[in-house]
């Protein structure tokens, strides 16, 4: 018995000791799984491949119209698609599709990662970290997003753009481009059309990032759910699209004619000649807003289909993370 009593009290420092060692909650906090700027470059990538993927076909036809001075109808444009496929075989409606994934994942990776940044250091500025951004820096945000993604990605685009409106056997494939624009137009034609890109995303980026939270926010304010269904983020994801790329969407236009001067024999350098141009010979509605009826079909698909799968795949990464945690 005294034996007993003996072994009890000898165990008893050996217990405190394991007490004291054990970690304060604030270090047991920080070591919880994190949300990393590689999880959000490999979501911003995958989510961009997906969305471009589905509305391929869509946004080749778009192009084709954009620099063309063809009217613009879905009868005219379901004769491009039909003649495409007849002609070349289904693989041809996806052309241009290896170089947009060669941009669009970069691009989309830069945008997300960096939204995510950018939420981080305004909500810091303006007092609110860990937050719902108030309005201005919301729109901010999703602008400088935008902006940073598209210049380092610019030439990605041009090369993407060539490769929709050419026959295959002019440009074999995405070096072959860089080499003969190098070689007969200057490397200076690989930013031609930037500015009117720049200014297009600012205000695009901006409206689509700012639309996109702002109705996950009133949405979680109204059903008291702290994220909502897939089906609601796609619903959210199309208007936030919708919005955006009607506000910017001359400017694309401006964009497109001027990436594809060198093969459709354009001869405007400048955003205010390529428009009036592109005034003076198809007017307004049907030159600076041609195809946008279809952009309206595919820019809420794609960006309602990217949100989403970015949403979905952030918290599969965090479960992920969870479950790598719990093991240790």
């Amino acid at each position: 018995m005294a034996h007993r009593v003996h072994d009890h009290q000898s165990r008893l420092p050996v217990a405190q000791a394991a007490v004291l060692s054990l970690p304060p909650s604030s270090q047991a906090k920080d070591l919880r799984p994190t949300w990393t700027a590689l999880d959000s470059l490999l979501c911003g990538a995958f989510a961009g491949a997906v969305a471009k993927t589905v509305i391929a076909p869509l946004d080749r036809t778009k192009i084709i119209f954009q620099v063309s001075s063809n009217r613009f109808s879905a009868k005219e444009a379901f004769r491009v698609i039909y003649c495409s496929y007849m002609k070349d075989g289904l693989l041809s409606l996806w052309r241009g599709n290896s170089a947009t994934m060669v941009r669009v994942m970069p691009y989309a990776a830069i945008q997300f990662c960096s939204h995510e940044q950018y939420k981080k250091v305004l909500g810091g500025h303006y007092g609110f970290q860990g937050k719902d951004l108030p309005p201005l820096p919301r729109f901010l945000a999703g602008s400088l997003a935008g902006t940073t993604a598209a210049m380092l990605t610019y030439p990605l685009d041009m090369v993407r753009a060539r490769m929709a409106v050419t026959a295959k056997e002019m440009y074999s494939n995405i070096m072959h481009i860089f080499v003969r624009i190098s070689q007969e137009e200057g490397l200076k034609t690989l930013y031609r059309g930037f500015t009117p890109t720049i200014l297009g995303v600012i205000p695009y980026a901006g409206i689509t990032f700012f639309t996109y939270e702002t109705l996950k926010k009133l949405h979680t304010e109204k059903t008291k759910r702290a994220q909502p269904y897939p089906v609601e983020r796609l619903a959210f994801g199309a208007c936030a699209g919708l919005i955006g790329q009607s506000a910017s969407y001359p400017l694309d236009v401006v964009r497109r004619r001027m990436q594809t001067a060198g093969v459709t024999g354009s001869a405007c350098d400048t955003i205010l000649g390529t428009m009036r141009a592109i005034v003076s010979h198809e007017g307004i509605m049907r030159g600076l807003y041609k195809g946008l009826s279809m952009n309206w079909l595919k820019g809420p698909v794609a960006v309602g289909i990217s949100f989403t799968t970015f949403d979905i795949t952030h918290s599969l990464l965090l479960k992920v993370h969870q479950m790598g945690f719990s093991t240790h």
